[in-house]
């Protein structure tokens, strides 16, 4: 059944919502309360109803409750002062009162079975220009078909917050869904389905505890590249539920760009497009030495060749210069700079649903521009696009704490850690959370951060700054003096008169505190 009202499309077979012709991001549960408050809407749907129906009798809280009717009312355009269309009618219930039009689908014509079915096999369908992944139907090992629903519900949540991820191509909950409760062959359902990659889980519950297992798998090979799994008790299940998608997400994003990567080495360099040249890019990236990002910059530069308007490429050469105005390894910073520039701007203006082409642009914004407000704007837009972005998070956490909001800063760089523990950029986490350690006046975990990240990237220049400054804070200058003989090793010009206009961007007390450190760890004036 399709229901329509306002300028929304509520499909009950997909199980999507369309605002015109853009999709509506929302969760199993919310998806379910609209769909059940619309066909009722002749009626007042009671609290009881809701729980019968939605929650198949649990017991949930009041909170619970109003907290899923308002994300269905944002998803509609519609708020709780407005209720335009979901009205609270106190002491009895909620009722959808816009007007609705319902509209039924023609009846599919079935698949042919049997060996009517091998007699005309699917045609295997060509693999997208960008990754791809299917969600399939979680398992439920409880032994329990009431526990059917919640390892669905877990599936759908993360095939949407995927869905976020733009630069990957998620196949639709509808078509992944036509494998549930059926044995399967990957490679078989890779083909049948157009994707490289199929993530696989299961849902166990036993007593108050429940556990989720997930694993990625490469269609094209079996080949295993991801698996973990997520224990937690039922007290706040919705919690759970999105703790679950937000480790299962992050994880992914990140293993599917080095499985990418790795794939793309048996590629002839003769038939590269832009979108190999890209993958090229960020491998050299990830290097992070001179010679390294230079490399990146120019496959950038043969991408944008290929296709001009190719925002992530765009944006990823603003971030490289950024890395090298940072390290100090440009060659002519103002015309690298103003480059840098043109290429975030012109990539947020082409791309408008990238949430990694928002975050490049901000983080280039704020080295190469100083301005702290734009680019604050832009990582936001980024989290708001993908909140499950590990490094967009890292950002925001140095910004905040740029402006002395250190508590909203260390939250965000908490959250950035958890989200991507094995991300391959995992020291540049790292470093802001050194910053933001630092700039709460928690030395100890400075230093800590600040070794974590010259551990795994030896060349990082800030991470060096960190721990001198923070060893100084300390009072223990011997390792603070060795500390800045490393910077000016890969610096040797460096004074802070020369350091502070390239840190203009940090707001003037937080700067007093930190050079004078500095000074103190024998950086010259």
């Amino acid at each position: 059944m399709i229901y329509l009202f306002n300028d929304f499309v509520l499909d009950t077979d997909r199980r999507e919502l369309c605002r015109g012709p853009k999709l509506v991001s929302m969760a199993p549960q919310v998806f379910d309360l609209l769909e059940y408050l619309i066909r009722n809407r002749e009626r007042v749907v009671s609290k009881d109803d809701l729980l019968a129906s939605i929650w198949n009798g649990r017991i949930v809280s009041d909170s619970a409750l109003n907290t899923r009717i308002n994300a269905a009312r944002c998803a509609i355009d519609d708020t709780g002062e407005d209720q335009r269309l979901i009205r609270t009618l106190p002491r009895k219930g909620v009722r959808f009162i816009g007007a609705v039009r319902e509209e039924r689908k023609e009846a599919s014509v079935p698949e042919p079975e049997g060996a009517l079915a091998a007699e005309h096999p699917s045609p295997a369908l060509a693999l997208p220009d960008r990754p791809s992944i299917a969600v399939l139907p979680f398992a439920n090992m409880s032994g329990d078909p009431e526990q059917n629903y919640f390892a669905d519900g877990m599936a759908e949540e993360i095939i949407t917050a995927l869905s976020r991820c733009s630069r990957l191509f998620v196949i639709a909950r509808n078509s992944s869904f036509t494998y549930k409760g059926r044995a399967i062959d990957v490679r078989k359902v890779g083909r049948e389905l157009g994707v490289r990659y199929i993530l696989e889980g299961s849902v166990r519950r036993a007593g108050d505890r429940l556990r989720f297992a997930g694993q990625l798998i490469d269609a094209t090979t079996g080949g295993h590249i991801w698996a973990d799994r997520f224990e937690g008790n039922m007290g706040n299940v919705f919690d759970l539920q999105d703790r679950f998608t937000e480790s299962v997400v992050a994880a992914i994003e990140p293993k599917l760009q080095l499985a990418e990567i790795a794939r793309l080495k048996h590629k002839p360099v003769s038939n590269l497009d832009a979108y190999d040249l890209l993958l090229r890019a960020q491998q050299c990236e990830f290097e992070f030495d001179m010679d390294s990002h230079a490399a990146a910059l120019r496959y950038l530069e043969q991408a944008l060749v290929i296709d001009p308007s190719y925002a992530p490429a765009m944006a990823l050469a603003a971030f490289c210069h950024a890395e090298r105005r940072v390290q100090n390894w440009m060659q002519d910073p103002e015309v690298e700079a103003g480059d840098a520039l043109r290429l975030a701007s012109r990539a947020v203006e082409l791309d408008k649903d990238d949430a990694n082409v928002f975050w490049m642009a901000g983080y280039a914004i704020l080295r190469l521009q100083m301005d702290l407000p734009r680019a604050r704007e832009l990582v936001r837009h980024s989290l708001q696009l993908n909140p499950n972005s590990a490094m967009a998070s890292a950002i925001a956490g140095e910004m905040e704490a740029n402006l002395g909001n250190t508590g909203e800063a260390l939250e965000l760089v908490f959250r950035a850690m958890r989200l991507s523990p094995r991300d391959p950029r995992g020291w540049f986490i790292t470093l802001k959370a050194a910053w933001v350690y630092f700039v709460d006046g928690q030395f100890d975990q400075a230093i800590s951060a600040a070794k974590k990240v010259l551990n795994q990237n030896p060349r990082s220049a800030y991470a060096l700054r960190f721990l001198a400054a923070s060893l100084a804070k300390q009072g223990r200058l011997n390792h603070a003096a060795d500390a800045i003989r490393e910077v000016l090793n890969i610096e040797p010009q460096l004074t802070l008169t020369k350091l502070r206009p390239r840190l203009m961007y940090i707001e003037d007390r937080i700067w007093q505190n930190y050079s004078a450190a500095l000074h103190l760890a024998g950086l010259p004036e």
